[in-house]
């Protein structure tokens, strides 16, 4: 829907883009890397990417990506700065209402709470001033084809991250040392765990048992951003394999009629005292 609302190509990747048997071989979040690389191989006419995790919910009423897009850089959206809410606040309510409603497991002072400092220290790593959620960018391939592929065959899959392996941390230090970071607005990945933490801490509680619920709260929170990423492997992360989000007439009507009403003027006129009617 998005892609034919903005002539957008779109491309799915499914297979490994390098063979297990390379010695450079990694698992499939570092290989997004070899994407630009690959694409530029192929015949298709791709200039630029928007890189996306396939748990990332886009609004029918999103604008185009690219119109944020600086070519020179490597475009990303911060988890840490520039937020819509205070990010010690939400990281608090995170850990709290896991331990309450998850699990009594559930650490109230963990990883979650590390400093840039000591999380690039996990990986002796120099620390940056930012940290981006890697789920989400937007490169030029000509200008970054062959420095991800670079990056990606610099390490091999002993490295170690605080995430497993994952290649957030290493991402961040290659985009923001090499002075390729652009930041654009948190609302191009809004991220669930943040979402739920501030405005719908009650699904904690009633978790999935109220599906039509949780549909609700994520269509309303797509009312309010562009790209909404259900990042991470808690329970809330899972909530959008739940429900049909999107998939009904009746959802897709609801945000069409308000990008149709969006473009309407108005004008604020006196019309009284206004009631609902009975049964309206």
């Amino acid at each position: 829907m998005y892609c034919r609302r903005h002539d957008l190509g779109l491309i799915l990747f499914d297979d490994d883009l390098i063979s297990p048997d390379h010695p450079k071989w990694k698992k499939a979040t570092w290989q997004k890397y070899l994407i630009g690389d690959v694409v530029s191989k192929s015949d298709l006419a791709v200039n630029n990417i928007c890189y996306l995790d396939t748990d990332i919910l886009i609004s029918p009423l999103a604008p185009n990506i690219f119109d944020q897009q600086r070519r020179e850089k490597i475009n990303v959206v911060s988890q840490w700065y520039d937020l819509p809410h205070n990010r010690e606040f939400i990281l608090r309510r995170i850990a709290f209402l896991r331990n309450r409603f998850f699990s009594k497991d559930y650490p109230l002072d963990s990883l979650l709470f590390s400093s840039l400092d000591q999380l690039f220290a996990y990986s002796s790593l120099p620390t940056q001033k930012n940290y981006a959620c890697s789920g989400l960018f937007v490169f030029n391939v000509k200008t970054f084809r062959e420095l991800m592929a670079e990056f990606f065959l610099r390490y091999d899959k002993t490295i170690f991250t605080p995430s497993s392996g994952g290649d957030e941390l290493y991402f961040n230090y290659f985009m923001q040392s090499g002075g390729f970071d652009h930041w654009i607005d948190y609302k191009f990945q809004a991220l669930w765990i943040y979402e739920a933490a501030t405005n719908f801490s009650f699904l904690y509680e009633s978790g999935t048992k109220d599906l039509e619920l949780v549909k609700k709260c994520i269509e309303a929170s797509l009312f309010s951003n562009y790209f909404l990423h259900f990042a991470g492997s808690w329970y809330e992360s899972e909530m959008w394999e739940q429900v049909k989000v999107l998939d009904t007439p009746e959802s897709l009507e609801m945000f069409s009629a308000f990008n149709e009403y969006m473009k309407t003027p108005v004008y604020g006129k006196p019309l009284g005292a206004i009631k609902p009617k009975e049964n309206s």
